[in-house]
């Protein structure tokens, strides 16, 4: 067969999504042995990054069933769904990559906002700074009176918003990257399903389309 015909649309689909399923199992496992090694310890990043993971292996065993029985029921749904998911991440990942030091800072302030006191005080303690920026006065004070971080002892503390801002940006730029990166792989799923999804199995009867 040559590459384009049923076999190499089969074995192409088949191959993406089993990148799709060990890229998802990789998340589960990276999300627990955080959450065992107590590097993170908030409750709500953890189930977010399992769920994401959760969701890639669920879509992932989709489109490998479908494609191994070549189903059109489950391949019409598949590159639904990972047509969505393309939309979704190529957005997001422009937005990364267009964001602002402004953009950035709004951003950090907001996620500090929803973080546990747990969650906090271990980035905190990590990163060895208190609060996040001296112009949140309220929220600053309480995160000082709570601050665990080592340098406290010395009166000489940066904010952690400080200390992440010098890194966002470089951040932002591989999140992007690596999430436009598998944006592409996702419209490549998408347009493998299709094309997979309209061929005949020559295997199959001739006359027969399903």
């Amino acid at each position: 067969m040559v590459c384009g015909g049923f076999t190499c649309s089969k074995n192409a689909l088949c191959s993406l999504n089993v990148v799709y399923m060990l890229v998802g199992l990789l998340l589960i496992g990276v999300a627990a042995w955080g959450k065992g090694f107590g590097l993170v310890s908030s409750i709500h990043i953890i189930g977010g990054v399992i769920a994401v993971g959760f969701f890639l292996l669920l879509i992932s065993i989709v489109g490998l069933i479908g494609a191994i029985h070549h189903h059109q029921v489950l391949l019409f749904f598949y590159m639904v769904i990972l047509f969505i998911v393309f939309l979704f991440q190529f957005g997001v990942s422009c937005s990364c990559l267009a964001m602002n030091p402004g953009q950035q800072e709004a951003l950090l302030s907001s996620a500090w906002g929803i973080l546990e006191n747990k969650t906090r005080m271990d980035l905190e303690t990590q990163l060895d700074c208190c609060g996040l920026f001296k112009n949140s006065t309220q929220s600053f004070d309480m995160d000082w009176a709570n601050c665990p971080a080592m340098c406290k002892k010395d009166n000489d503390c940066a904010t952690c918003g400080g200390k992440m801002l010098t890194h966002a940006t470089e951040a932002l730029k591989i999140l992007g990257g690596v999430g436009l990166f598998f944006s592409f792989t996702e419209i490549l799923g998408v347009w493998l399903a299709v094309r997979y999804r309209n061929q005949k199995d020559p295997r199959a009867n001739p006359s027969a389309f399903l």
